[in-house]
């Protein structure tokens, strides 16, 4: 395991190389005249892909553009939608970076061989099931999916905790989800990894029998159960952590509900990055994946997003919070979640898409 003072003289090693690897890139050069600098390490611009939400990563982006020193251009949009461009644009892509709200995604694009492979000593901080079986991405932090519910109309041990129970004739119309984000859809792919194509789409169709309620996104979600719109919803936990430090937990009427170990709803998903194996700044693409790695990025998804750290010596300390190595998702190997088409083919067939 790469200690921190290690990793620490990594990070500054490989910053370091940034403006001397813009001097090597296959971009013409031009000497600066003598007594001036030509400011290549200004120069350096890394264009973002980002599937994660400005509201919760632009602050964070700021930090690593000081931490690497290179300006970063970021494209934020839907995961999936980013992950589909960057197929279509194949080696023409303007990426440098794909910053992922799960697991699938990545997958989708290593599969397409559009990943490069990542440091080494980098993948080293990651335990290795949050981390490509291929080397080509890595995770930035990690999600359990949770149900959140009206704490006003449910008392918590008459909360569902597998998804099977969801589909009991007492929920109907009464579970909130949000078909086109990309962690139910990594559900989904999962459901179908663990259950095969007919198990998974037996269970979609007996939960989309039992009407439930669409929204835009696990805000969306979380907002209609804190507001009595729903009985219990769908989402990753930390929308509902991130809600309670803002406004208190004592003050909201939603709350929510980890599932049973084991249970495919309990999928314990990522958000992860990769760099384009197209990307002309290798070197820099590279660093900015380390900084997402280093302690003050990881103390970031702690504080900031409510999300588990995936390197040593950080962990949660919100009460009746479980720590990552606590939960106990089903058996997936996150690398067997890239088949995101035909999950979204699968959706559309019966109809939740």
């Amino acid at each position: 395991m790469i200690t921190r003072k290690r990793f620490t003289t990594v990070l500054a090693a490989v910053a370091l190389a940034v403006p001397l690897a813009a001097c090597g890139s296959d971009e013409p050069t031009t000497a600066a005249p003598e007594g001036e600098t030509n400011g290549a390490a200004e120069e350096t611009t890394l264009v973002l892909y980002s599937g994660r939400n400005e509201d919760l990563v632009a602050p964070l982006i700021e930090d690593l553009e000081e931490a690497t020193g290179v300006s970063i251009d970021v494209r934020y949009g839907n995961t999936a939608e980013l992950a589909a461009q960057i197929l279509e644009e194949g080696a023409s892509s303007p990426a440098d970076v794909y910053f992922s709200q799960d697991a699938g995604a990545l997958g989708a694009l290593s599969q397409a061989d559009l990943l490069a492979p990542l440091d080494g000593e980098t993948l080293e901080l990651v335990p290795e099931a949050y981390r490509a079986a291929d080397d080509t991405w890595v995770a930035t932090s990690g999600r359990a999916r949770v149900i959140a519910y009206d704490s006003e109309a449910l008392d918590e041990a008459a909360v569902p905790d597998t998804i099977d129970a969801l589909l009991e004739p007492e929920w109907r119309g009464k579970v909130g989800f949000a078909p086109t984000n990309a962690s139910w859809q990594s559900f989904v792919t999962a459901l179908r990894v663990s259950r095969g194509e007919d198990g998974a789409r037996e269970w979609l169709e007996a939960f989309r029998d039992n009407e439930p309620v669409s929204y835009e996104n696990n805000n969306a979600i979380l907002t209609a159960v804190n507001e009595g719109q729903v009985e219990i919803g769908l989402i990753n936990h930390y929308y509902w952590y991130k809600l309670a430090k803002e406004e208190g937990a004592e003050s909201l009427r939603a709350n929510v509900k980890y599932l049973a170990p084991g249970d495919e709803g309990a999928l314990i998903n990522i958000a992860g990055v990769g760099v384009l194996a197209s990307s002309q700044n290798q070197e820099a693409a590279q660093a900015l994946v380390a900084a997402m790695l280093a302690e003050d990025a990881q103390q970031y998804f702690l504080d900031e997003t409510s999300e588990y750290p995936v390197i040593d010596g950080l962990s949660v300390t919100d009460e009746g919070r479980p720590q990552l190595d606590e939960l106990q998702g089903p058996d997936i190997d996150l690398s067997d979640l890239a088949s995101l088409e035909a999950t979204q083919e699968l959706l559309t067939e019966v109809g939740l898409l």
